[in-house]
């Protein structure tokens, strides 16, 4: 994988700023979503539509990124895009992979608690670790096996109070295909976070970040396309004003809900590959997974829910896991450097005994 040269101060400055537009989407996506079906929404498809549907926003840094180009380049001309065809047919099938786990997880959001979700959602890290092994050779330190299974743990923690927490008027059978399709769009995104770290490799071409929101806009075309046509098979189209109409909040904070839902949901996937492109897709996986308990207590201060032990101790081994992950990489960093350091020294060592050397034969 070719990326454009950016200094290691300037990396980690990109890093922090992606991890924190992944911390707004990652904790604000679910809350509006659930907002949306607390109050009356009941459009799955809609819903699952929304989470890419805002795919426009990214057309703004694109167009600066193009009139930056043309600016620099000697002819004053420049590519619309900087993307070859086969990192667009990558993204396209990425794409519509993402779409189906759009449904997936908006199917799951629908039809679960927030506590149950959360603990589900978890797991993909545990998938994320396994598929980034097996496709990108992701290295393992002993800091981050430490990391995967203490916020493994944690999220299983989250979730032990959750026994008999189904919603009063659901069968049995729809709790049940919530659970496991919420399992299944964990397993899913476990592997969409790799498979974009592999296109990124294969990509036999400069990965700029401009490069990346081109991906990230395609994946989020195809993505919608494929949610629209679920959308058109369902009916949601004609059902939208009708449901606006007869929401709990009325039907002006109806659109301000999903507006801001497709905008906040935008923060996830542009942060998620973000943090893929300064670093890698378990780091993706971790902050992700990092974040479950935030979106717990916010989901305590605005849906006023109980806040059990079981959080806390979620919360604690989280943060734990958190900081064991970035303790082994500062490490591993510093025996890098030390390495790189001690080469350079052998390097000038023998240079200086070779120069001697011709000086007095």
């Amino acid at each position: 994988m070719e990326i454009q040269t950016t200094t290691a101060a300037m990396k980690r400055v990109f890093l922090i700023i992606n991890c924190i537009i992944l911390a707004v989407g990652n904790c604000g996506g679910p809350l509006i979503m659930r907002l949306y079906f607390v109050h009356g929404g009941k459009r799955i498809w809609f819903s699952s539509w929304l989470e890419t549907g805002g795919w426009p926003i990214i057309l703004a840094p694109l167009i600066v990124s193009y009139t930056r180009r043309r600016r620099t380049a000697a002819s004053g001309k420049a590519e619309l895009f900087v993307m070859k065809p086969r990192v667009f047919v990558a993204a396209a099938v990425i794409g519509v992979l993402t779409g189906f786990d759009d449904y997936l997880y908006a199917y799951g959001v629908a039809k679960l608690p927030v506590s149950t979700s959360a603990l589900i959602v978890a797991s993909q890290l545990a998938f994320t670790a396994v598929f980034a092994f097996l496709m990108v050779k992701q290295e393992f330190t002993a800091y981050s096996v430490n990391a995967v299974v203490l916020l493994t743990l944690g999220a299983v923690v989250l979730g032990l109070h959750t026994s008999g927490d189904r919603p009063e008027g659901e069968s049995s059978k729809e709790y049940m295909l919530g659970f496991f399709l919420t399992l299944a769009a964990a397993a899913l995104y476990g592997f969409i976070l790799p498979a974009v770290e592999l296109t990124y490799k294969k990509a036999k071409q400069a990965v700029s970040y401009t490069l990346v929101l081109e991906m990230q806009l395609v994946m989020c075309v195809f993505a919608t396309a494929f949610c629209t046509v679920g959308m058109l098979v369902n009916n949601d189209f004609q059902a939208i004003a009708r449901e606006a109409r007869a929401y709990e909040l009325g039907e002006t904070k109806y659109y301000i809900v999903v507006v801001w839902s497709a905008i906040v949901w935008q923060c996830f996937f542009l942060g998620a590959i973000g943090v893929i492109f300064y670093s890698s897709s378990l780091l993706s996986g971790i902050v992700i997974t990092v974040l479950l308990p935030a979106t717990e207590i916010l989901a305590i201060i605005f849906y006023h829910e109980k806040f059990q032990a079981e959080k806390g101790l979620s919360l604690f081994l989280s943060l734990w896991g958190f900081i064991s992950y970035f303790y082994g990489e500062m490490k591993k960093n510093k025996n890098k450097n030390n390495i790189d350091q001690s080469n350079d020294q052998t390097q000038t060592t023998e240079t200086e005994l070779t120069h001697r050397v011709v000086i007095n034969p």
